[in-house]
């Protein structure tokens, strides 16, 4: 024997990628697999295109990447329904529009109301859903074409509270949580795998960024000076502008969260509702002026007794007329508020996205583009004017 080598032997791949050539010079990319004893092939909808630049380079292997995960996928659902599980089980025969009411109930039962905005946008979903395809529908059938079929549908659908066509950022919303929806139907052991993991990103409703919608300085003097009939909203919404508080995290705020430090300066010391990150956030004196005196309360007290986003926004857009302000003003404007005027200041943008307690800076960037604009805008102003 010595020291001979063995060579490995192969192991047969149980489904290959294949290619098949087409008149354009464009590449189909398929599936090659045996089942119960028969060859089958997929086409995957998916092609590959001549590489004369670097960008169809790019497209190429994000595509391959793509067309991979399919396989991967695959391979999954064949193992399981070779050993009796999933798509030919009592779970895959589950209602699709039952199980979404589930999730948007759990939502709101565990969170004690805390994540109505999800309760409320998962019962939407499942609204839409029973409109596509109604209520009977089974995990089973819905598959990549079943998927294709909704985002569709979306496209035509309309907002069951005013009637108006669902723009592109909401229908992308709602794929999100559909596929949110599927993630969970696979840790349920209800299916195998995610339909929608095998759309391209370019088959989904575009996500166009919306405006950024903020007061100016002048405009919150503005709401200062108007009258407001309900003072914890109008405290807290003002309270917003000058710490970029979220309304979940002001809602929350209670008076055991508030510290000094040695130089008697005031800070928050909370836990992000959205994040769940733990934050020490300074509280400027001008914040101060729109907390409500403490008196006796207890460390566990509310500072502001506010209820919910939709009773709030519709006050304080009432407030905003009144000011002579035309924006659509909502809560979470006053969040938009606080990092536009750090920004103006010319507070450093990785300062701001600290205050702002955000995970990733681009999303600051955000404002700092509406900024960059209005300076455009200004500068703008002056064309033409010794013409």
């Amino acid at each position: 024997m010595g020291n001979k080598i063995r060579k490995q032997a192969k192991v047969k791949e149980p489904i290959r990628i294949r290619y098949k050539a087409l008149n354009n010079g464009n590449q189909s990319i398929y599936l090659d697999y045996y089942y119960n004893g028969k060859r089958e092939y997929e086409f995957l909808k998916l092609y590959l295109v001549p590489e004369t630049s670097v960008a169809n380079k790019e497209a190429n292997k994000e595509t391959l990447k793509l067309a991979n995960a399919i396989k991967s996928q695959k391979i999954v659902e064949l193992q399981n329904n070779i050993h009796g599980f999933s798509f030919g089980g009592v779970k895959a025969k589950a209602y699709l529009v039952e199980y979404v009411e589930k999730i948007a109930e759990k939502k709101r039962d565990l969170a004690g109301g805390e994540l109505r905005g999800s309760y409320q946008f998962y019962m939407a979903l499942a609204y839409h859903l029973k409109k596509f395809s109604g209520d009977k529908t089974i995990f089973k059938h819905v598959d990549r074409k079943y998927c294709m079929d909704f985002i569709e549908y979306m496209k035509t659908a309309k907002s069951k509270l005013n009637d108006r066509p669902l723009d592109e950022t909401t229908q992308r919303q709602y794929i999100k949580r559909l596929s949110s929806v599927l993630n969970m139907a696979i840790s349920d052991e209800i299916i195998v795998s995610n339909p929608l993991l095998q759309i391209k990103p370019e088959e989904l409703p575009k996500n166009r960024s919306r405006e950024v919608c903020y007061l100016t300085i002048d405009e919150v003097r503005k709401l200062i000076d108007t009258p407001c009939y309900y003072d914890d909203i109008r405290n807290a919404f003002l309270f917003s502008c000058f710490t970029g508080l979220r309304f979940s995290d002001i809602k929350a705020l209670t008076w055991g969260k508030l510290k000094k430090d040695s130089n008697g300066n005031t800070f928050i010391s909370y836990t992000q509702k959205k994040t769940k990150k733990w934050e020490n956030l300074p509280i400027g004196k001008e914040a101060i002026k729109f907390m409500p005196e403490r008196g006796t309360a207890s460390d566990s007290d509310l500072v502001y007794n506010i209820r919910s986003g939709g009773y709030e926004n519709s006050i304080i857009k009432t407030w905003a007329i009144a000011a002579g302000i035309e924006k659509k003003v909502s809560f979470h404007v006053a969040r938009h508020t606080a990092a536009t005027l750090l920004l103006s200041l010319e507070v450093p943008i990785e300062t701001v996205s600290k205050i702002l307690g955000h995970a990733d800076i681009k999303t600051t960037q955000i404002y700092a583009k509406v900024i960059d604009k209005s300076k455009r805008d200004a500068v703008d102003k002056l064309d033409g004017l010794t013409d």
